[in-house]
């Protein structure tokens, strides 16, 4: 069978990138991507999550909203030694350590991160947004300030949680009236921090990181974000394995937010926000907010850019945007994406019980592997 190398000009950030066609079967070779926004929880939930991180990842910033919550430089590195014991044997990923912001968070606590040189950022929940926030920052101006500044003078990012939590505002319309009431009042008075806007989900959202200066202000997305909207919540009955926060938003946001990720932008990165919890925790009156998406992201990112016509600009999202922002190398590591049918699996079983993927039950296309 005869094998026909294809190069595929690219953004001028890209270079070229390596597309075979063998037959009816393509390969799509990049550079291994790294995961900027991960929950990879603690106990015997890491270690039954943390293979299919490491398995696709280089690298990865992990979120901090354990319980406690990773609010000390000391509580980060003890969770890094965590997280590095519960790697497989002959993996090499690196996690990339976060403290999460709280309202006594001191200047000092952010110099002490900086120089152990294994925390990377400071994430921003406000209180209340999501699955362990409530010890988050009830008021950012008024007691986070001169924690922000020393952030700026340590050239530490701030990773945001883009949502209100007020009571009275639409949970979608939350993003929006953060972006106007916080997000772009700070930017204003500290023009220098750097700022990632997590899992970004609307239109509003696109228009305000795509006006901030490039360098300063970035955005991950979710492979959720990308390929379902909020009608997913409810086809056929109440799907809890497809809520998460920022919750889904309207077909015209996500149309939004996939234009901005294949125009080959800079400003837009690769984070999963893969969130697994038992079963019995999302299936219930109550439900957990989160979707585990590891073991499919890097497919169904792949799917959205051939759907666009962009493969050429897969790589840059997945893999240069994010250490570029950070001030990080790039991986030298490849990664492989064949496109070839496979099924997701409908569970994985573990003696705490089951964990539910993304899209359980499906077949996907653009199965990855480590070169």
């Amino acid at each position: 069978m005869s094998v026909i190398d294809i190069e595929i000009p690219s953004a001028k950030v890209l270079g070229f990138k390596q597309l075979k066609c063998k037959g009816i079967i393509m390969e799509l070779t990049l550079t291994q991507p790294d995961d900027w926004h991960l929950h990879l929880r603690d106990g015997d939930l890491l270690k039954a999550v943390v293979p299919h991180s490491v398995s696709h990842y280089g690298r990865a910033i992990v979120m901090p909203n354990l319980k406690p919550p990773i609010t000390t430089t000391a509580a980060a590195v003890a969770y890094r030694e965590s997280i590095l014991k519960a790697l497989p044997a002959s993996s090499n990923f690196t996690p990339l350590m976060t403290l999460y912001l709280t309202d006594t968070t001191s200047p000092d606590e952010i110099k002490l991160a900086r120089k152990t040189g294994v925390v990377f950022a400071v994430k921003l929940y406000p209180a209340g947004a999501t699955t362990n926030s409530q010890d988050g920052v009830t008021d950012l101006f008024g007691k986070c300030l001169h924690v922000l500044e020393e952030m700026v003078e340590q050239n530490m990012p701030l990773l945001v949680h883009g949502e209100v939590t007020d009571p009275i505002v639409d949970i979608f319309d939350r993003e929006k009236v953060f972006i106007d009431t916080i997000l772009q009042p700070l930017i204003q008075r500290l023009p220098q921090l750097k700022v990632v806007m997590e899992h970004i989900t609307t239109m509003d959202a696109v228009k305000f990181v795509e006006s901030c200066k490039e360098g300063f202000v970035a955005a991950t997305v979710t492979p959720q974000h990308l390929v379902l909207n909020r009608n997913a919540l409810f086809q056929g009955g109440l799907r809890p394995h497809n809520y998460c926060l920022p919750v889904l938003k309207r077909e015209i946001h996500r149309q939004a937010v996939v234009s901005a990720v294949t125009s080959g932008s800079r400003n837009f990165f690769l984070g999963t926000d893969s969130a697994p919890h038992e079963r019995g925790r999302k299936e219930c009156a109550c439900g957990c907010a989160g979707i585990y998406n590891a073991p499919v992201a890097l497919s169904l990112y792949a799917k959205v850019f051939e759907e666009m016509g962009a493969l050429d600009k897969l790589e840059a999202f997945t893999s240069f945007n994010g250490p570029d922002f950070y001030g990080l190398p790039r991986n030298t590591s490849k990664i492989k994406l064949t496109k070839i049918p496979w099924k997701v699996p409908e569970a994985f079983s573990f003696s705490f019980g089951d964990i539910i993927p993304m899209f359980a039950g499906n077949t996907l296309e653009w199965q990855p592997s480590l070169i």
